[in-house]
């Protein structure tokens, strides 16, 4: 919640934010409330920890719980005219990126995008605006988006461990450029 609401008063004052680490939609409501620009849905990290918790080695598209959820923000978003961008995000196969053809932004490895350049089938259009489903809107104050991540043991652990790596990450940074620094 503290990034999302830094990203409000920076929207305000004119800063484009990509909020990421998100894997709920609760974070998604929240965002667009926020006015965020554009928000980053992990994809592959969410089918990662659904694949470990119920023990199954993979998913048919349309049954892949990261898109599946991407699909619901996407939906939720086009259905209740939020400008917010949908960047889906951390694939692991094509079929994933396939599953989400239409999203508003997608962001694919190269290993990937040769994948998708040697495929010579259809790649027909899965989501669009038009075909929004009319959800509601949804109200997310403080309390009632803390207890939807509470309530969401994926979204808690992933968002948890992806804070952890990147200060991991940041550190690493640091020493770095100490280090050359002198």
């Amino acid at each position: 919640m503290e990034g999302i609401r830094a990203a409000e008063i920076l929207q305000k004052d004119g800063i484009d934010c990509n909020l990421t680490l998100l894997f709920s939609m609760a974070q998604a409501v929240a965002c667009a409330d926020a006015g965020a620009y554009l928000i980053s849905p992990f994809v592959g990290r969410i089918t990662d920890w659904y694949k470990k918790a119920e023990g199954v080695d993979s998913y048919a598209p349309d049954e892949d719980p990261g898109v599946k959820s991407v699909r619901r923000i996407y939906d939720y978003y086009k259905s209740n005219g939020i400008g917010t961008v949908v960047m889906g995000a951390s694939f692991r196969n094509i079929d994933q990126i396939k599953a989400l053809a239409g999203c508003d932004n997608l962001t694919i490895s190269p290993k990937l995008l040769d994948e998708l350049a040697k495929d010579t089938g259809d790649l027909p259009r899965v989501l669009s605006p038009e075909k929004a489903s009319g959800a509601p809107k949804v109200e997310m104050d403080e309390a009632t988006f803390r207890w939807e991540m509470n309530a969401d043991a994926m979204a808690t652990e992933k968002l948890a461990e992806g804070i952890r790596n990147f200060d991991a990450d940041h550190k690493k940074l640091e020493a770095l450029v100490s280090e050359r620094m002198g």
